[in-house]
């Protein structure tokens, strides 16, 4: 089976790439630097040609509230219309647990954009959403500091690492065509302010956290449960403390 991965240089690109290569697929990565430029056009139709699958992991270069639903319309139109083209009979798209809770993000409105632009397209398709990476949580928790004081909201969060995000995306890749949302979590919810503290602990920070219910997540206000999944939903099996350990971090 060809599965071309738009994206496939990235964190979650590459690990996918190599999960379907290891299982004897033909996996093609494609981003501007293989020559498929999503915005442009330039090379999108060739690396289509006799796609089974398209896996969409791409992200955009800017997180500009135009810019980025730019990037994501743009892109993705691109890709629906060469996908049909080229017979794909399956595109898989990564988005975000609870885009369509958090309407004050501009980043999240750009993957709701997305996501009806992939649901309403000719090609059977999934929507994997995903939680925040675990990678991210020392920008999250950066995102709220101001000097040494850092205010974070209680809210819950389900960190997941990028490896079983990659896992769960290269199996619904594979799989029949759900045309609808799959949403996969990390194994442990945590309130964000609680993480907060212990990445900072672990990465030998002093700076004092601010439990602030106000605190902002990118410019959007959370509610107890706008960055974790649903009740039965998929859960990765990493768990922060082990990817810490495997970080060469502070448990």
């Amino acid at each position: 089976m060809k599965i071309v991965v738009i994206g496939g240089t990235g964190l979650i690109g590459s690990k996918v790439v190599a999960i379907l290569e290891g299982q004897g697929h033909e996996a093609v990565a494609a981003a501007p630097k293989t020559g498929v430029n999503t915005l442009s056009g330039e090379g999108v139709k060739e690396v289509l040609a006799g796609a089974d699958v398209v896996v969409d992991v791409s992200n955009s270069p800017s997180f500009e509230d135009s810019a980025v639903l730019d990037f994501f319309q743009t892109s993705t139109r691109t890709l629906l219309a060469a996908g049909a083209e080229a017979g794909v009979a399956h595109y898989v798209a990564l988005s975000i647990v609870n885009c369509d809770r958090i309407p004050d993000s501009g980043y999240m409105r750009a993957k709701v954009a997305q996501e009806k632009l992939v649901s309403s397209a000719d090609i059977p398709y999934s929507i994997v959403r995903a939680t925040q990476f675990i990678e991210f949580v020392p920008g999250i928790v950066a995102a709220g500091a101001d000097g040494d004081i850092v205010h974070l909201s209680p809210a819950l969060i389900q960190p997941i690492a990028a490896d079983d995000v990659a896992a769960t995306v290269a199996e619904v890749s594979l799989g029949d065509p759900v045309n609808g949302v799959v949403e996969v979590g990390g194994p442990e919810q945590f309130r964000l302010d609680e993480l907060g503290r212990d990445t900072l602990a672990a990465q030998g920070e002093s700076k004092e956290v601010v439990t602030d219910p106000e605190a902002r997540y990118f410019g959007a206000r959370l509610d107890e449960r706008s960055l974790v999944t649903a009740d039965g939903a998929r859960k990765g099996t990493t768990t922060v403390a082990q990817w810490r350990q495997r970080a060469g971090q502070r448990a």
